[in-house]
Formats: C-alpha cells, structure tokens, sequence
C-alpha cells in the first residue's frame, strides 16, 4: 500500500491527484498528516479525490486512525486516513 504524507502547505488539489493515482493502481493508499493544518489539507485533498473519482464511476471511503512517528528525536501522534476505492453506486 501507498503511503501520502500530507502538510499544511501542501496543495489539495495536487494531493488529490496522487491520491486518484494511487488508486488507480491500487484499491487503498494511506495518507499521513501530523498537525492541525496537515490534517486539514488532507482531509481536503480526499474530498477533492473523491469528486475526481466519481467521474469515472468510482466512489472512496476511508478509515481514520492514530500514527505515531519519530521526528527530530520525538514522537508525534498524527492521523491516518485508509483510503478504499469502491464502485459507485447507482
């Protein structure tokens, strides 16, 4: 499975992309965001992700969670989003 680590300054749009991306290869991929601002990005992206989708007849959800990662010498507690793809429904 794919991993996105997402920012605040990342651009949803483009996140979105890599998000559709992936699943076109795949039917998950995780994105990871530590912070307020990343999260919100992220979540913005699965949105914008999901809006894509649904063109070609796709439809995503996702499973949120807790991460943990070791930066600069300490541990950060970030989310995680599993992101599915499904058949859209009729």
């Amino acid at each position: 499975m794919e991993i996105l680590k997402v920012s605040s300054s990342s651009n949803p749009n483009k996140v979105a992309g890599a998000i559709a991306g992936a699943l076109s290869k795949a039917d998950k991929v995780e994105i990871q965001a530590i912070g307020a601002g990343a999260v919100n990005q992220a979540v913005k992206a699965i949105a914008v992700a999901r809006r894509f989708l649904n063109e070609g007849g796709k439809d995503i959800y996702m499973i949120p969670g807790f991460i943990e990662a070791l930066i600069d010498n300490e541990t950060r507690t970030g989310m995680s989003f599993r992101v599915f793809v499904t058949q859209k429904q009729s």
